[in-house]
């Protein structure tokens, strides 16, 4: 795996490199995108890439803004030529010509620009750093959320599964790296470095992380994996320093207790889906003995939904407050049908099922705060998870188990009773 990244590596690297420094161009940076956009030759267009991208890292947010608004205002679709393509298309018929100018049209030249622009070595990783400066800024702001479809499209395809390489994280990796994994953890914070090394030396943990060859030294996307016997039902116990180290191969089920994202500017471009399913897949060619993949989940929204319900049910005992968790989880939905918890929304489209509800199992601060101790399981079983998938994306269908059915039927009969 090693090899190829580095493989990969190589290729996406072997871009132009200038043959001596590159003279700063004292011009606006608007000047210098109208000369990229011009045609200029490659070596020349990949000093301009340069220094566009050197002169955007020096800006502060109001010259960010700037510098946004001029290439959503003046790179944008022409409608008149989106017009006459679209005419002629219409009355020629469907020809290469035709078609090809319908296409050329359709796609504003900002894409363009953020193409040449990323013809330089390291200019992947500031690219994603400027649209997270973007999502940041454009708050309120129609034409630049238009213009953050175009970086969102051609992020989609450049970080694209056939790009991604998977590394196992370990308590050898790279320092650096290891830095980043305590910095990104968005779940369940990693106080300290020996609070990291619980989570990743043992026999029974493991960590693994998305890379793309153009950012090696940037994790993606990573999930934390607790080989156990038997489901979990406390992230504490989990994390325990005291608690009993277990062979991987006396294993039978591997929790998923954590997963973040890393990269503000990547926001949107899901990897979660791809990283659970292959992260499950590997461990199960490597440990046959293990049979139960599932997850130990926050539930964001719990205490924020409950807050509204009837008076006489915002202070329920422990399996009453099970139930309402696992009514909110199932049957509490958005505008558009889909479940209003966050996470939920993830696990479910990933094809996963819910399984079981746990109380004090967060006991953190944030634990009782977002949802009073409870986490959730969702069911990984690699044989059903395309199917599950399907029905949640075709008609919202929510997968669980029997008992976790029971129990959000429970509450649905005390929330009627009590309106």
């Amino acid at each position: 795996m090693t090899l190829f990244a580095d493989l990969l590596s190589t290729v996406f690297e072997r871009r132009y490199r200038p043959w001596g420094p590159v003279r700063r161009d004292s011009r606006p940076v608007t000047a210098l995108v109208a000369d990229l956009m011009g045609g200029a030759g490659e070596v020349t267009g990949a000093g301009l890439a340069r220094q566009i991208i050197d002169r955007y890292g020096e800006m502060d947010d109001d010259a960010k803004l700037d510098f946004f608004r001029h290439i959503a205002t003046n790179l944008a679709i022409v409608p008149s030529a989106l017009r006459a393509a679209l005419d002629a298309y219409e009355a020629e018929g469907q020809s290469k010509a035709t078609y090809r100018a319908v296409m050329a049209a359709s796609e504003p030249p900002r894409q363009e620009l953020i193409r040449r622009l990323n013809q330089v070595p390291g200019a992947t990783k500031s690219l994603v750093r400027m649209r997270a400066d973007l999502l940041r800024l454009a708050r309120g702001d129609e034409a630049l959320q238009a213009l953050d479809l175009d970086f969102r499209h051609l992020f989609a395809s450049w970080f694209n599964r056939g790009f991604l390489v998977l590394r196992r994280i370990s308590w050898e990796s790279p320092a650096d790296i290891l830095e980043k994994i305590i910095a990104y953890e968005a779940v369940h914070a990693i106080d300290s470095w020996d609070d990291l090394r619980r989570r990743l030396q043992p026999k029974d943990r493991r960590c693994f992380a998305f890379f793309h060859p153009a950012m090696p030294d940037e994790p993606l996307i990573f999930v934390e994996v607790a080989l156990t016997r038997g489901i979990a039902g406390s992230v504490q116990a989990l994390l325990s320093e005291n608690r009993e180290v277990l062979l991987a191969q006396d294993a039978d089920t591997a929790v998923f207790y954590s997963i973040s994202n890393c990269q503000a500017g990547l926001a949107g471009i899901s990897f979660g889906n791809m990283l659970i399913k292959q992260v499950a897949a590997d461990l199960a060619a490597e440990l046959p003995g293990l049979k139960t993949f599932i997850t130990l989940s926050p539930i964001p929204g719990f205490t924020s939904w409950l807050s509204h319900q009837h008076p006489q049910a915002s202070k329920p005992d422990g399996e009453t407050l099970r139930a309402l968790a696992a009514h909110y989880l199932a049957e509490a939905k958005r505008p558009d049908g889909m479940p209003l918890d966050p996470v939920a929304r993830f696990h479910l489209g990933n094809g996963a099922q819910l399984h079981d509800v746990h109380l004090n199992a967060d006991t953190s601060p944030n634990g009782v705060r977002q949802s009073l101790g409870v986490m959730v399981n969702y069911h990984y079983d690699l044989k059903k998870v395309a199917e599950n998938h399907e029905r949640f994306a075709t008609s919202q269908t929510v997968a669980m188990s029997s008992g976790f059915r029971s129990l959000s039927a429970n509450a649905t009969k005390l929330l009627t009773e009590e309106a």
